[in-house]
């Protein structure tokens, strides 16, 4: 695959991308112009890629399925928890254009690396945080919560901060748990085997 575009066709084809929203965000959004320099030839690539730090841009089928389970609306508040070279924040932001993502990250040289990479394009609905020692905003809710490396087990206080009625889609171990937010602090769970990811520094 040479474009954006291809790889758009493919991950819809492969049956991992079916959103409007997201199909015109795999579109617009270039993976080439979030990978290092050095990897530039296989940014289209359905593997993960290396991004510095111990950290990698992840598989494009598995961040399209990902995104997909967030059931994304067009005005959704969003956190965005280890964005890592921007490439999911940016993508993100483009479904989302009459919502916001908030993106955090607890590696500074990755975060600049994000807020350098979403300047190559005109999105003005999203806000970069250094993590601090708690996970995510404490204090505030979102929508949608995507946390994109493995925790080892469902943080309460990502919990928390996910409104009623919103979805957060967070690894665990070599899974991928759905959260759907209830009531209060109730909350249903459906779990998807077989991924690998990076840990979750916090």
């Amino acid at each position: 695959m040479q474009s954006a575009q291809e790889l758009c066709r493919y991950l819809q084809e492969s049956g991992r991308l079916h959103s409007p929203l997201l199909i015109h965000s795999f579109n617009t959004i270039d993976r080439k112009d979030f990978v290092p320099e050095a990897f530039a030839d296989e940014a289209y690539e359905d593997y993960p890629l290396s991004i510095g730090e111990g950290q990698t841009i992840s598989q494009p089928s598995t961040v399209a399925l990902m995104l997909e389970l967030l059931e994304l609306q067009e005005d959704d508040e969003i956190l965005d928890i280890g964005c890592g070279s921007g490439w999911t924040t940016a993508l993100l932001a483009k479904a989302v254009a009459s919502g916001s993502v908030t993106a955090v990250e607890r590696l500074e040289p990755l975060l600049r690396m994000a807020q350098h990479n979403v300047k190559k394009y005109m999105l003005n609905n999203i806000t970069f945080h250094y993590a601090g020692e708690e996970l995510g905003i404490p204090g505030r809710t979102f929508d949608k919560i995507l946390v994109s490396a493995a925790a080892k087990e469902l943080p309460p206080a990502l919990v928390q901060q996910l409104r009623s009625g919103g979805i957060m889609v967070i690894p665990i171990h070599n899974t991928i748990a759905v959260i759907y937010k209830k009531e209060g602090n109730t909350f249903e769970q459906r779990v998807l085997h077989g991924f690998v990811f990076v840990p979750l520094v916090h």
